[in-house]
């Protein structure tokens, strides 16, 4: 991916990773609009980074996602990155992990559901530009789930499945498709806890490595932390995608 002279969409981009990816790519001379429900937070970023703007966004919310999505084609006609990275936590007794029927249904709409109509909604102004970009932020615990995590790492999983199968879907567009699968990373996603745990990754460490893969061809822009729960799944996974698919499609 060219790392400058982008226009970037990112979701979920008032705090933590977005807010590090936005302010990295800023940095670098592109044009970052980010989004998220909490307008605060959406001015605090915007006012500390000059030239970069914001809208407010509910991911879990379709109709917010189409008002947001037509605001944004008009508005910025080279719109050609989105980066879909909006997502909330769910942490449960390991032997009742979705014991919160109400809280597991908003993890799976704003962590899956989300970024699949994000990207339907975008893909169109995606297409028509000469280079495009959709970046899904899924985790390392798509590959090794966390029990007490259980419902995020389903999404976060069903998030890489979906990620392989527009790669394919794309494939012959001007729309690339990249994976970034965070490891343990100090934010506020798991709360002060994670923000603070000496053993998690830290968020300028994590974002600099991140920037540095996503300066590459690579389908996957990862860290070598999450190596280890990545690894696992198989180097081959996505030739296999491919291949299979060409197969049950006749091509």
């Amino acid at each position: 991916m060219n790392l400058t002279g982008n226009t970037v969409f990112i979701t979920g981009g008032g705090s933590g990773i977005g807010r590090g990816l936005a302010e990295a790519l800023h940095a670098k001379g592109n044009q970052v609009i980010v989004s998220g429900r909490r307008k605060d937070y959406l001015e605090e970023v915007v006012k500390a980074n000059p030239g970069m703007d914001s809208v407010e966004l509910d991911v879990s919310d379709p109709e917010s996602i189409k008002s947001v999505a037509s605001t944004l084609t008009a508005k910025y006609p080279k719109l050609n990155v989105l980066i879909n990275n909006a997502g909330i936590a769910a942490y449960a007794s390991p032997d009742v992990p979705l014991a919160d029927d109400a809280h597991t249904a908003a993890v799976v709409t704003t962590n899956l559901l989300g970024p699949i109509r994000v990207t339907a909604a975008l893909i169109e102004q995606l297409k028509a530009q000469p280079s495009a970009t959709v970046i899904n932020v899924t985790s390392g615990l798509a590959f090794i789930p966390l029990a007490a995590g259980a419902t995020y790492c389903a999404t976060k999983a069903a998030l890489h499945s979906i990620t392989l199968s527009q790669r394919y879907a794309l494939k012959d567009t001007g729309v690339r498709v990249v994976e970034i699968a965070p490891p343990y990373v100090q934010t506020h996603l798991g709360g002060e806890r994670q923000a603070n745990d000496p053993k998690a990754m830290p968020l300028k460490a994590f974002i600099d490595e991140t920037m540095e893969a996503l300066g590459t061809d690579a389908d996957e822009a990862n860290v070598k932390g999450v190596a280890m729960l990545r690894d696992n799944a198989g180097p081959n996974e996505q030739a296999f995608v491919t291949k299979f698919n060409d197969m049950m499609s006749g091509s």
